[in-house]
């Protein structure tokens, strides 16, 4: 008989996978309740196509697989669960107001996993409950890679700590069989601690590179400074020394690629595409947006669109739901393409983000809803991401934050009475 390789040499990032049901479900069935009940009924599919990221030493061998859920409400969810390979634990009501026992569990499992002789190198946890972020520096702490699988809004602080996170159109996407392929979170940690880089696999400066240039490319206009800095830091914090050796973002940006051009004035300087647009389209200092949109979207990533932007996306939505309905992929696609043909492109990314804003917020995409509702459910939205993040504003800021995300489609009265 052969014997088993020893441990460190086994192919596959060792992984553990932890799954707070409740909280995801509910979440995915705000969203798309077929992906809630195939997240449900068929584990074993997704928790695959999150393995399956590549041959040998690329891919992720779960090793635990931990599901959490109220028995009293889901249990009848239980045999789909452990048929998949996971170990159910019961967690029930505890409290006159629901609260379960979820979150005491999972924290002490996975402590013990971060311990135990298995090494494990990458941790799942599969809940937008910011409670687990402390848990999540723990994992850091200990040099172990995270990942955060999302169905639901995410704090600020526990998307930034973790290493990866599943978006929830991305994981709804997986669970309807729709991505193209999953995307590539982490890579392989080899035992002496290096991390190699596939040959032909760009570095993160060239990442970073291709991110403001894809930014760019697809804006309808010029991009301020300060959201092409944020999106290049994203794909490579370690920018943020000395920009590569070129000591200031303006001259980082120029070398990005063909035909990227860069202004700094009027302020907060502004990247744009030589090819398609010249300087005289970039705004008077008089017209820059309000500095309140730069700070909500550096912080909260809301998508760097404008008010007409965002009040295409509200007319051609409430259009489309008005005309039939459609399933989430298909009606971001029509609300894409209605926006370019509108000539107010918006990407389908940014509307995925805008949808699921709305659905947050508690208004409803399957029936026909009049544009300024579903302004002041996203308004709603971003607000609520505002507060999360902490972020503080005054009168005049609130206000024109609500202008803006609103796409002016929100009076002032309007605005005020929804204060309460």
């Amino acid at each position: 008989m052969t014997e088993p390789l020893p441990q460190s040499r086994r192919p596959g990032i060792r992984a553990a996978m932890f799954v707070d049901f409740d909280n995801v479900y509910t979440g995915l069935m705000a969203l798309d309740p077929a992906a809630a009940k195939r997240f449900a009924e068929d584990p074993k599919h997704w928790t695959e196509a999150l393995a399956d990221t590549g041959a040998g030493e690329d891919s992720r061998r779960f090793l635990i697989r931990n599901c959490y859920l109220n028995p009293v409400i889901y249990s009848k969810y239980r045999p789909y669960w452990t048929r998949a390979g996971f170990r159910v634990i019961d967690c029930p009501s505890l409290t006159q107001r629901g609260k379960s026992s979820t979150d005491i569990n999972l924290v002490l499992d996975a402590m013990d996993a971060l311990s135990g002789p298995a090494h494990i190198e990458e941790f799942f946890v599969a809940s937008a409950d910011a409670d687990f972020t402390s848990l999540i520096q723990r994992f850091r702490a200990a040099d172990r890679m995270t990942t955060v699988i999302a169905a639901g809004a995410v704090a600020f602080a526990y998307r930034e700590m973790a290493d990866s996170v599943v978006e929830s159109h991305d994981f709804v996407a997986i669970l309807n069989g729709t991505a193209a392929d999953v995307p590539r979170l982490v890579s392989a940690v080899k035992a002496d601690g290096n991390q190699p880089a596939a040959p032909g696999t760009p570095g993160p400066a060239t990442t970073a590179a291709a991110e403001v240039l894809a930014l760019v490319r697809a804006a309808p206009g010029p991009v301020t400074g300060s959201v092409a800095a944020h999106r290049a830091l994203t794909a490579d914090p370690s920018l943020k020394t000395d920009w590569g050796g070129h000591g200031k973002f303006g001259a980082w940006v120029a070398q990005a690629g063909p035909g990227i051009a860069y202004a700094s004035t009027p302020s907060p300087g502004w990247v744009w595409d030589a090819e398609r647009f010249s300087p005289d389209l970039l705004p008077r200092a008089a017209d820059v947006r309000p500095a309140i949109e730069e700070q909500v979207i550096r912080v909260t990533d809301v998508p760097a669109l404008s008010p007409e932007q965002f009040r295409q996306v509200f007319v051609s939505l409430e259009a489309i739901l008005r005309e039939h309905p459609a399933s989430r992929a298909e009606l971001a696609k029509a609300v894409r393409d209605d926006c370019v043909a509108a000539g107010k492109p918006v990407s389908r990314a940014a509307v995925n983000f805008v949808l699921q804003g709305v659905v947050y917020a508690g208004a409803s995409l399957t029936d026909a809803v009049p544009a300024v509702e579903l302004a002041a459910a996203w308004t709603r939205n971003v607000e609520e991401l505002c507060r999360v993040a902490l972020m503080e504003f005054d009168d005049a800021e609130k206000l024109a934050l609500r202008r803006w995300a609103s796409g002016g489609l929100l009076e002032p009265a309007q605005s005020d009475d929804s204060d309460g």
